[in-house]
This record gives structure tokens, C-alpha cells and sequence, in this order.
């Protein structure tokens, strides 16, 4: 897969593509099935696909300090697109002046002018444009007057829930790891780089990988999760389980927030490596308890729990929530 940063990457003598258009963070069902239909409709016309999105987020630049927690890095949003099959992922830097560009000055430079567009698919609430003024209707409009079809793709539900990356940010932030899983179709995932911590961990028998998250990403509520953890920057090694702990540490009157996470049956130090910790299932909150000696039984708990889960098969949950 090609990846652009902005179309000055535009090669020359590029021809005709199919294009979709979003943010897509999370890269989740919807989004799947949404850049699927545009890979499938580049398929059967025998042109590229392209995924058109944007950096840093919209909402940041149009209302600062508004940012959204970030379900998925670029780095990572670029691996799941590309593992849809696409052959070209473009990252449109979202600036205040192209915050202002009306919609269909944005179609005619970016789609038409430039990407030499065929075909758009579009989720049905897509808006473009300043103010976000453009939807599908006019994309539809816009298609017929410079040469391009338009698809409006409908929400991904399950009963009368439709999948969207604000609910999964509310999944998330509500400790509901499970059900955010659902709708993304893996578990949740955070990348950092493991980092020193005051070695309390070690001292308790449960030497941890501190991992530095980058600023806006969407970490779990506190508590107790079981985890998958695995080790990035080309490493092969199968993924590890993990009891990872999210929270301040109430016991020792803890007041930085961490993502901690105890590796199983590994006596490893993995300090300044980047890793991923995927989050399977929250055990408990985060509680402070009247001695160390109970910290240290209810961590053995935790562990126990996740051999539990992680080392049986389950089945996806599909409930609606």
C-alpha cells in the first residue's frame, strides 16, 4: 500500500481511482464494510482505492481543545486499512484553511483536480466541506456534474445500536472494553513506549511495563483488564498475556494516572521498547485496599482471572449494549 502525506505524493501520470473519504478512526465495522465497498468497487473497475483522511483530527483545529480521545494512531489506522486491501492511504494534513474551503471547492481540487476520482464511497452522515455544510445529497449532485458516482453507505447496526467511534469512545471510557471490541471487530488497543516507573511493582512480585501513551489517546477507564501485550517495531514474537492495571494506585495515595501492565511468566525488562496492550476484559475497579498484603492477594486474583480468560476460547460478544 501506498501511503501519501498530502497529494503533493501524487504520482505523475496517476489516472482514475476509487475514492472514500473520513476520519475513520477506530477503523471500526462500519468503517470496514465502508472501505471495503470502495476496494470491492475499485476491484470491479479495475482502478486503485484510495482512503482519503485526515491529520490531526478535525474537531482540534475547528474548536481547539476539543480533540476527541484517538481510538487509533495514524500508524495504526494505516495497518488496518492496508490489511483491507487498499492500495493507497492518504493523509490530507487538516489545517484553518482548509477548515474554510467550501464543499464543493474541496470536491473540485481534492477529487476531481487532483485524485481524478470515478467513484466515492461515503458513509449516509458524511458532511464536507466548511462548516460541514456538504453531505451526501450534494457529493451525489456535485458527482454528476464532474463525472464521479457517489455511494451513500448505510450505519453497520446490531439491533437499533449503529456502530460509531463516539460510542465506542463511551464503550471505553466506561471501562466496557467487551462491547467496544464488538464494534470494532478486534479488542481495544493502546501503543506507547514502556517507560521507567518507581519500581513499587517490582518490590510486590508483580514487576510491570509502564507504557507512555500519546497525548490523546483513549485509555480504558481505571481498573483491572485482561490483556494481550505485544512487542512492536518489527518483533515476530507471538503476543503475551498481561493483567494490566489503569489508574492512580489508590493504595500507595497514588496521584499520576498509568497504564501498568504485569507480563505473565516473562522475566523481562522491556523498558524503551514500543508495545501494544489489547484490552479483553475488565476484571474489577480500581479499589484502595487497607494493606498491601490485600493489594498483593487481590493481584494474585487478577492473575489467576486472566490465565482464566485468556488462556480458554471465547466467543464475540454481540450483544447490543
Amino acid at each position: 500500500m501506498q501511503r501519501w502525506r498530502g497529494l503533493a505524493d501524487l504520482p505523475g501520470g496517476w489516472g482514475r481511482c476509487v475514492a472514500t473519504i473520513g476520519v475513520f478512526d477506530g477503523v471500526h465495522r462500519g468503517h470496514q464494510e465502508l472501505i471495503s465497498r470502495a476496494v470491492e468497487l475499485a476491484t470491479e473497475r479495475d482502478l486503485p482505492s484510495v482512503v482519503v483522511t485526515f491529520d490531526p483530527h478535525p474537531a482540534e483545529v475547528v474548536r481547539p481543545g476539543s480533540h476527541p480521545a484517538q481510538l487509533t494512531t495514524l500508524r495504526r489506522k494505516a495497518e488496518l486499512v492496508e490489511e483491507l486491501g487498499v492500495d493507497v492511504f492518504c493523509v490530507l494534513p487538516f489545517t484553518q484553511e482548509l477548515s474554510k474551503v467550501a464543499p464543493d471547492a474541496f470536491v473540485h481540487e481534492v477529487l476531481v483536480e487532483r485524485l481524478h476520482a470515478a467513484a466515492v464511497v461515503v458513509g449516509e452522515n458524511f458532511t464536507f466541506g466548511s462548516r460541514a455544510a456538504g453531505n451526501v445529497a450534494l457529493l451525489t449532485s456535485l458527482g454528476h456534474r464532474f463525472g464521479f458516482t457517489t455511494e451513500g453507505a448505510k450505519l453497520v447496526t446490531a439491533g437499533e445500536l449503529a456502530f460509531s467511534s463516539t460510542y465506542i469512545r463511551s464503550c471505553i471510557d466506561a471501562g466496557d472494553v467487551r462491547a467496544a471490541a464488538t464494534a470494532l471487530g478486534r479488542p481495544h488497543r493502546l501503543e506507547g513506549i514502556v517507560v521507567r516507573g518507581d519500581g513499587r511493582g517490582h518490590e510486590l512480585g508483580f514487576p510491570t511495563a509502564n507504557l507512555s501513551t500519546p497525548r490523546f489517546a483513549a485509555v480504558p477507564a481505571d481498573g483491572v483488564y485482561a490483556c494481550k501485550f505485544t512487542l512492536l517495531n518489527g518483533h515476530k514474537r507471538p503476543p503475551l498475556t498481561a493483567a494490566t492495571s489503569v489508574g492512580t494506585n489508590p493504595t500507595f495515595s497514588g496521584r499520576e494516572r498509568r497504564v501498568e501492565a504485569f507480563v505473565l511468566d516473562v522475566d523481562e525488562d522491556f523498558y524503551g521498547q514500543r508495545v501494544a496492550i489489547d484490552f479483553v476484559e475488565r476484571l474489577r475497579a480500581m479499589e484502595k485496599f487497607p494493606s498491601t498484603e490485600a493489594l498483593v492477594e487481590e493481584m494474585h486474583r487478577d492473575v489467576a482471572r486472566t490465565r482464566d480468560l485468556l488462556d480458554r476460547p471465547t466467543e464475540p460478544d454481540h450483544r447490543p449494549t
